[in-house]
């Protein structure tokens, strides 16, 4: 049965026994105390039935950047103990702590190129992400991945930088309507706008005669009507020319 809990000022030699036993890294035992002393709530221990310490986490917190932060420092599980879900307790155990202890905004960590295992767990099971890859890191000069993992306090703060971006870029669109609504038009549309009303005058003269010519020939059309129905009468009592009544007329002019 295997334990996870805070570290002591006593846990620190089994700590440092286990790193030797792990990882080339090694650390002097004023390295160890120094985390131990000054963030208390970070540095976890794994131990077995017997009390032995079988894994640690070693992590400190970045304070004096603009981004309060995490940084795990050392991780180890001894051989006999691996693929338990040791390393990724002690990891939640130490990240937790950053959370409720220091408001942190994210973990950062570096890991060896080369160390799949490792890679794998920080990234498939943690949710860490590559954040750069720092050459020659390492004191052999092999590569390193820098990985981080944002926490909930990291998300609340770039939500509010995002919704606060947002606002000025609605109240910089806003100034922008309004000094547009308030200004003149500019001269086309001046001019489109003075085209359409001529225009329209033009149609309004042109429907207004139509209309004129069109009352005056309903009013021309009776009188019209009216004068051909007087002269009807005159033409129909004049008799037509008779040419036999003519010819008797002449002949009776010779007789005389």
């Amino acid at each position: 049965m295997v334990c996870i809990r805070p570290a002591t000022i006593d846990d620190l030699p089994g700590m440092q026994a286990c790193n030797l036993c792990c990882l080339p890294e090694n650390y002097q035992m004023k390295y160890y105390l120094y985390h131990a002393l000054s963030w208390p709530q970070l540095p976890h221990v794994a131990v077995d039935g017997d009390n032995r310490i079988v894994g640690y986490v070693l992590a400190k917190m970045e304070e004096d950047t603009e981004e309060v932060h995490g940084h795990i420092t050392s991780l180890a599980v001894l051989r006999s103990h691996r693929k338990l879900g040791i390393a990724t307790n002690l990891m939640r155990a130490s990240i937790n702590a950053m959370e409720e202890c220091f408001q942190s905004e994210f973990v950062s960590l570096h890991v060896r190129y080369t160390n799949r295992a490792a890679f794998t767990l920080y990234s498939q099971t943690l949710g860490f992400e590559i954040q750069d890859v720092e050459k020659g890191y390492y004191a052999d000069k092999e590569d390193a991945y820098d990985m981080r993992k944002m926490l909930a306090a990291g998300h609340k703060k770039k939500e509010a930088e995002v919704e606060f971006v947002q606002g000025e870029i609605l109240a910089a669109v806003r100034q922008h309507y309004n000094n547009n609504v308030d200004c003149t038009p500019s001269h086309p549309v001046k001019s489109r706008q003075t085209d359409s009303t001529t225009t329209l005058k033009v149609e309004a003269e042109k429907g207004g005669k139509k209309k004129k010519d069109k009352e005056l020939k309903d009013k021309e059309e009776p009188e019209k009507e009216e004068k051909e129905a007087e002269e009807a009468p005159s033409k129909e009592a004049t008799p037509a020319a008779d040419p036999e009544a003519d010819k008797k007329k002449a002949v009776r002019r010779k007789k005389k």
